[in-house]
């Protein structure tokens, strides 16, 4: 697998061993690819991760082997990488990496990290987020083209609502997610609230394409607008980030005209590079920018002082909430209710 290398990065060495460890079989794309590639982003990837707690989704024997979520920082991690204290739903707490510089990137990927999932907060403020997440997820008998058309939609909506702007970028596989900064003044629980407003909004405009459904039995062939991903602890693939597939495809930035015209399998650790080179961080100005979501908060009070419309499921694994409607499968509670 060859002898360790020097990865030189902001004025420290990186060891990075076993380089010529195969990680991805089919492109034949090795560790030492995959470290590379992050150094030809660099500057992208931290705009993504910088100060934000960052769990690492590993695979320290490649692709086809075994994975896991690191959420605490391992106890082998230089100290010169900062680490913010983050508190789970369970009440349970942990401390985190949060990457500043370059070589924390090239230490992580050096221990198998393909993915960065950064929670939306930054270390001084761990419990208000400043990015609001929207995550459009393909449901079975859908592709990336309905996602582009409900991400179409989406730009409208939060345009009309606060006037925010979202940032769009592929997730790596069949669906996007847009990204709206937003001023660290909320709780979870609200940047939560305003996510169901936007989802709601966007279904009651594309009911037939569009779905905040929690339980999958009743999405149907619609693209699924998961809120929950904005929940506490709950992240999302950072931009940049390589992700677990055969072909190494990685979560691209997009600018709102390419949505439409790039394809995820355009995106890779082959091709992203020479986009890097050539056009930079397409997501450059994102933390020159901070939204409200009062528009949007009160949208989500409208809509449950009218409709009746509030809270919708967490995910299993979270305690109950308060407002929180049964967690209960739909079918399911027809039976007990026969």
């Amino acid at each position: 697998m060859g002898e360790a290398v020097l990865l030189e990065a902001g004025g420290r060495s990186v060891r990075l061993s076993s380089p010529d460890k195969v990680f991805f079989p089919e492109r034949g794309f090795t560790k030492l690819d995959l470290a590379r590639y992050y150094q030809a982003v660099a500057p992208g990837i931290l705009r993504a991760l910088r100060n934000r707690p960052t769990t690492l989704q590993r695979y320290p024997d490649g692709v086809t082997g075994e994975s896991f979520f690191q959420k605490r920082a391992p106890k082998n991690m230089p100290d010169w990488i900062p680490t913010a204290h983050i508190t789970f739903p369970s009440g349970r707490s942990a401390d985190e990496m949060c990457p500043t510089e370059e070589a924390a990137v090239l230490w992580a990927a050096q221990y198998g990290t393909l993915t960065f999932h950064p929670w939306p907060v930054r270390r001084d403020d761990v419990d208000r987020p400043d990015e609001l997440r929207i995550d459009l997820d393909p449901q079975p008998g859908t592709d990336y083209d309905d996602a582009v058309r409900a991400a179409q939609e989406l730009r409208a909506v939060l345009e009309e609502f606060g006037g925010l702007r979202g940032f769009p970028k592929t997730s790596g596989g069949r669906g996007l997610h847009v990204f709206v900064p937003i001023e660290p003044n909320w709780t979870f629980t609200q940047v939560r609230r305003a996510a169901i407003a936007v989802g709601r909004e966007l279904e009651r405009r594309m009911p037939e394409q569009v779905t905040i459904k929690w339980w999958k039995e009743e999405r149907g062939e619609r693209i699924f607008v998961d809120y929950n991903q904005t929940a506490r602890d709950r992240t999302i693939a950072s931009a940049y980030s390589v992700r677990p597939r055969p072909h190494a495809p990685v979560s691209a930035p997009l600018r709102w005209d390419e949505v439409g015209e790039a394809h995820p399998r355009d995106f890779d650790i082959a091709t992203m590079p020479a986009r890097f080179a050539e056009l930079g961080d397409v997501h450059a100005d994102m933390d020159d920018h901070r939204f409200s979501l009062e528009a949007l908060l009160e949208l989500a009070r409208r809509d449950e002082h009218d409709h009746g419309l509030g809270d919708l499921p967490y995910p299993p694994e979270y305690p109950k909430m308060p407002g929180e409607p049964k967690r209960v499968q739909p079918s399911r509670a027809r039976k007990t209710a026969d």
